[in-house]
This record gives structure tokens, C-alpha cells and sequence, in this order.
């Protein structure tokens, strides 16, 4: 978020990041990829949520939970640069990895 902060704000000016922003603006390059990037984060985070929920509740917590998690974190980790730099087509396998580490904490809870 701090990035995408810091590139929004190079690339509107601080006048418009301050102002209350009632007219949308586009952003374009690193500035755009970092926001989309953000949003994915907090997409994937939902469904990671639910996941670690999930084994919480369940009482679930296991070695192999726990490596999902940390697979999870490193997927997100590394999905920042990814983005941002446009690797084709490590960005896509990137998220697939983080998302089969939340499927697999899920699995593991219900099994």
C-alpha cells in the first residue's frame, strides 16, 4: 500500500493525493500496476482469510498448514516485484502458488 501510495502520489502531484479526489484520475505505468497489484492483494487476502480461519476454528493447525502459510506470504512476497516489472508469465504462476497454498490450508482444515 505504501508503494502504490508513493507512485500515485509521483505521478498526480501531492495537490491531487491531498485533495478529496471527487474527479477520478487513470494511473498508467508503474503507478497503475501497483494499484492493481494492491487490489489483488486484498482479494487474495479475503480468501487467505478464510483459509486461516478455517484452521483456527477447526482446530486444524498443522506442519503442513503452517508451510501453506509461509508459501502464501513468499507467493505474495514476490508477487509485488512481479507485477510491477511485468514478468510474463512468472506474475500468473506466482499468484497460482499463493492461491493453492490457501486451497491446501483449506483442504488440511476439512480433512
Amino acid at each position: 500500500m505504501a508503494l502504490f501510495s508513493v507512485l500515485a502520489q509521483k505521478q498526480v502531484g501531492r495537490r491531487y493525493a491531498m485533495s478529496p479526489r471527487d474527479e477520478g484520475r487513470q494511473l498508467s505505468g508503474m503507478a497503475g500496476r501497483a494499484h492493481r497489484a494492491m487490489n489483488n492483494h486484498f482479494e487474495g487476502l479475503i480468501l487467505f482469510g478464510i483459509a486461516a480461519l478455517t484452521v483456527s476454528f477447526a482446530d486444524a493447525g498443522s506442519a503442513v498448514t503452517a508451510l501453506a502459510a509461509g508459501i502464501y506470504l513468499l507467493a505474495r512476497i514476490l508477487y509485488v516485484p512481479a507485477y510491477l516489472f511485468g514478468w510474463t508469465p512468472w506474475r500468473s504462476l506466482i499468484w497460482i502458488v499463493g492461491l493453492a497454498a490457501t486451497a491446501t490450508m483449506l483442504i488440511a482444515a476439512l480433512l
